[in-house]
């Protein structure tokens, strides 16, 4: 039960939210809405990522949805209603929230809240009220070794997109790199990843090293690390971090030959504050307008709803997973075991090319690795998925 206190906030995020089943409604044929209910962050630290890579997605995809008539429900056409609240950034939030949706509220689909965190404590509980929950923004193979029936995870995972990375930097005859991490889940699984995949290769690092979350300096960090003169620097970190380490490299002037900070690097905020010094910057990311028509129609309504370009990373995965959603929907309704069996055992069609799972993981999209070129956050990596070439080394900081 939530506490009095919250119950005003419930109330405002549900009148933000409801307005997508008022679209186009003479076109709906007969039939109560579709509830989805979801919590995500609106305020606090994990709005940044979540007001870029999912909730807009989520507005934008009824939007579509209930102007085309409704969502198709084993054929029958029903309004799509959200039912959208703000977790505030806090975990306990976000878990109470899912558990009314899920429980008192019986909404019929759930949406997933933003970030591996809050998927780690949410998913459990996804699976133990029988709701199908993908997820766009969770990264982490320890939640995909969970082996939970209902969770499914759409993005690359942390021994995919370093395994990606290492490939490219051995394909490139780098010698040496330096690293930095945050320290949190994100940060360690990722930099155990990386050590992984650098066992199998003769590339030396020179420095490791961790730090914490809000940290406000890395100058002395990446001093030590310039006096080393590494081929490549590796930064795992979260979009205030990668544009912290991204600026005090250029003030120090330290510029390797590959430069990869993430993530933060696929969002349009990166090239927005870095400008032209964004420019030879490389980092995760997956797709863009130019991997698929289908990605540029998505990329082109997203820009024109909300005056802003969704992040060539998760964005693309949050829009697959809403695709897979309904596609599954129009096959076997509403029956939440059906619709599980039916994203299990099926390959999807999407923006980001066919996707289908091996129990909790996407087995569809390799690892990927992008750069910032001409204004575009290019695939540069592996050559089969790349929309351009990788330009090396890594033009100076101007």
């Amino acid at each position: 039960m939530l506490h009095h206190a919250n119950r005003r906030r419930w109330i405002q995020g549900t009148a933000t939210a409801l307005g997508a089943a008022a679209v186009a409604p003479k076109l709906f044929a007969q039939g109560a809405p579709v509830r989805v209910g979801y919590a995500i962050a609106r305020t606090g630290p994990w709005a940044a990522g979540a007001q870029v890579s999912q909730e807009p997605n989520y507005l934008l995809w009824a939007e579509q949805v209930n102007a085309a008539g409704g969502l198709s429900v084993k054929g029958a056409k029903r309004p799509i209603e959200l039912i959208g609240y703000d977790d505030r950034s806090e975990t306990e939030t976000c878990v109470r929230t899912f558990e009314k949706l899920m429980g008192s509220d019986k909404v019929d689909l759930i949406l997933p809240p933003w970030g591996s965190g809050a998927n780690f404590a949410v998913a459990p509980l996804a699976n133990r009220f029988g709701y199908p929950l993908l997820a766009p923004t969770a990264l982490s193979r320890k939640l995909i070794d969970m082996r939970l029936p209902y969770f499914f995870s759409l993005l690359q995972q942390p021994d995919k997109m370093m395994g990606a990375l290492v490939d490219m930097l051995v394909a490139n005859n780098v010698k040496t790199i330096a690293i930095v991490y945050m320290d949190d889940l994100f940060g360690l699984e990722n930099f155990a990843a990386l050590n992984t995949a650098l066992k199998k290769t003769s590339i030396q690092v020179v420095d490791r090293k961790s730090y914490p979350l809000g940290v406000k300096d890395l100058a002395p960090v990446l001093r030590t690390i310039k006096d080393l003169n590494p081929d490549a620097f590796i930064g795992i970190t979260y979009p205030p971090d990668t544009i912290l380490v991204s600026k005090q490299s250029r003030e120090i002037g330290f510029n390797p030959k590959f430069f990869y900070a993430s993530v933060g690097t696929a969002f349009q905020l990166y090239p927005t504050v870095m400008q032209a010094n964004a420019e030879g910057v490389i980092g995760m990311g997956s797709w863009n307008a130019r991997t698929s028509p289908e990605a540029k129609a998505y990329f082109d309504a997203h820009t024109k709803k909300f005056g802003k370009e969704p992040d060539r990373w998760a964005s693309g995965h949050c829009w697959a997973g809403l695709e897979i959603l309904q596609q599954a929907v129009g096959k076997v309704g509403l029956d939440r075991k059906a619709l599980r069996d039916q994203i299990a055992k099926n390959e999807f069609k999407t923006v980001l090319g066919p996707i289908r799972f091996e129990g909790s993981e996407n087995a569809s999209i390799p690892g990927t690795v992008a750069q910032w070129q001409n204004g575009e956050f290019e695939v540069v990596w592996p050559k089969d998925r790349a929309t351009a070439q990788l330009v090396t080394p890594k033009p100076a900081w101007k």
